[in-house]
């Protein structure tokens, strides 16, 4: 284990949280040298939605093929590796256990730093694998299944919760109403695709507002909205377009993150805004938020759709900058599935970082 943390560290990164088994070395915490995934939604789509106990059995059947791979396709061993960096929560329990329980044993095998990552943290550090020049502060949304958070982001590893939603996630509303309309899951790029079909103008749904709490998101009425426009639509016998709910309901959604996103942006006065997470990779809000973003004149930067999902190249980022700053985690490291952003399970050694 060396003493000081170098500026060009390799760091493998492990990801099992929930329906993806991934492996990635990252070097100098921007460089990219392998990012291996194995995704099991083929598998989940035939529940309409991830099968807890399916998926832990799955990333016990994959991790070690999985971190093989992105081993050889980094062209290293594990003897070229500087740490380790594991998700440890938020998540399913048992998917993160198997991930922990993994870069435990290789961290201890290995007599290598390790280091546990939250799962969103790791969603925000992803973009700074394709814009080298980014640097914190900078105020991100994170839009995912279970998280649509605004996150000013202060510094490396130092974040503070701006926003968040009160009831659905985004992406869970995305799941939910895809389902109602027939489109199966995984909901989020399904609705992506038929809404390019569809006219966005041809149901006003509502967008959902926080008393109290202006960039506060909300989208259980929006849900709601939805799932009652098709029964009324079942009770009355009449057909509705599939691409024109889609198409609607995404707008609404897409609204509602871009104001709310944009306007703290702008009372907090940032210079640069970012997204992350499953729902980042969503063409319509891509889209939405550049050109707001143009308008007032704030950069909008955002990760390619891999970096999106679930991945490991996220964490092995992540982990290099809690490295960096001196963070490391003992053979107690543990999966919590409840995990807030800027909790810590760790150990602050001063002198570690380089």
């Amino acid at each position: 284990m060396t003493a000081e943390w170098k500026k060009d560290a390799l760091v493998l990164g492990i990801e099992s949280s929930c329906d993806e088994t991934a492996a990635s070395v990252v070097r100098g915490g921007r460089e990219v040298l392998s990012n291996v995934i194995y995704s099991q939604i083929d598998l989940h789509t035939l529940y309409g939605g991830v099968v807890p106990e399916i998926a832990s059995r799955k990333h016990i059947e994959k991790i070690n093929q999985v971190i093989r791979q992105a081993l050889a396709e980094a062209q290293i061993t594990l003897s070229d590796l500087d740490g380790i960096a594991v998700t440890y929560g938020p998540g399913l329990v048992g998917a993160l256990l198997v991930g922990v329980a993994e870069a435990k044993a290789i961290a201890y095998a290995s007599d290598l730093p390790l280091v546990g990552v939250h799962h969103i943290e790791g969603h925000i550090c992803a973009n700074y694998i394709e814009h080298p020049d980014l640097e914190p502060p900078f105020l991100c949304l994170v839009a995912s299944g279970g998280h649509s958070h605004l996150v000013m982001v202060r510094d490396y590893g130092s974040y503070e919760i701006i926003a968040r939603t009160h009831d659905d996630a985004a992406g869970e509303a995305f799941d939910k109403v895809a389902r109602a309309i027939g489109l199966g899951y995984p909901g989020g790029p399904k609705i992506d695709r038929a809404a390019r079909e569809g006219d966005s103008h041809a149901i006003e749904f509502p967008r959902g507002k926080v008393e109290g709490s202006p960039y506060d998101f909300s989208f259980s009425g929006l849900k709601s909205a939805v799932l009652n426009y098709l029964n009324g639509c079942r009770m009355k016998g009449e057909d509705f377009s599939q691409a024109d709910v889609a198409a609607s309901f995404q707008k609404a959604v897409v609204d509602v993150l871009t104001e709310h996103s944009v306007e703290a942006a702008r009372d907090l006065g940032v210079k640069t805004f970012a997204i992350a997470g499953g729902v980042a990779s969503n063409s319509w809000l891509r889209s939405a938020l550049q050109e707001a973003c143009d308008r007032e004149g704030i950069r909008f930067v955002h990760p390619s759709p891999v970096y999106c999902t679930d991945n490991a190249a996220m964490i092995g980022v992540a982990g290099y900058y809690e490295f960096r700053a001196g963070y490391r985690s003992g053979t107690d490291l543990n999966a919590v599935p409840g995990l807030k952003i800027g909790e810590k399970q760790g150990v602050f050694i001063p002198g570690k970082n380089a």
